[in-house]
């Protein structure tokens, strides 16, 4: 059984296989969670970035990671073994598919995780910061996703929210009572 948690935080400092980055569709830092992870990790991980948005963009394929996908790197300083860096939607208001996106930055960073044998996992609240979604919509999706997908991702076995802020570890707390 897979342990869900929610805890208030800084999460370039927490010892798990893996932490989530809310990352930009660049991939190449920028601020709040992302930049944070950017600075602690250091500069190989703007390099291993930078590389897979220059082969993604060589491949025609756009974005180096459209909103709603991730991809995974290695965590250059930061003490966890890996980075999965997922884009989030930016809130236009709810029509434009925000609520499905931002469950597949769930869904997928979840599955990377699987497909790399990582057994723990630590989100940050994606898109609640300066790519405005509302915090309580987003608390609902992240938890709705993630426990959706965890069946397909057996070897996960602890997930953690964390979150910088006390609007969030409230909702978080709430709903994980």
């Amino acid at each position: 059984m897979t342990s869900l948690e929610v805890i208030r935080g800084d999460i370039t400092t927490l010892t798990v296989d893996a932490v989530v980055n809310a990352a930009n569709p660049g991939l190449l830092g920028g601020g709040g969670v992302d930049g944070a992870i950017h600075r602690a990790a250091g500069p190989a991980l703007r390099e291993e970035c930078r590389r897979i948005a220059a082969a993604r963009e060589a491949g025609g394929a756009g974005a180096a990671c459209p909103p709603g996908e991730a991809v995974i790197t290695g965590a250059g300083r930061l003490p966890c073994r890996r980075v999965i860096h997922a884009v989030g939607p930016v809130w236009r208001g709810g029509g434009g598919g925000e609520p499905e996106l931002l469950a597949s930055c769930y869904r997928n960073a979840l599955l990377l995780a699987e497909e790399a044998g990582l057994e723990s996992v630590a989100f940050p609240n994606i898109s609640t910061g300066v790519y405005g979604y509302p915090k309580d919509k987003a608390a609902r999706e992240a938890l709705a996703a993630v426990r959706e997908t965890l069946p397909r991702a057996p070897g996960v076995r602890r997930v953690v929210f964390v979150c910088f802020d006390g609007e969030n570890y409230g909702l978080y707390r709430k709903l994980l009572a």
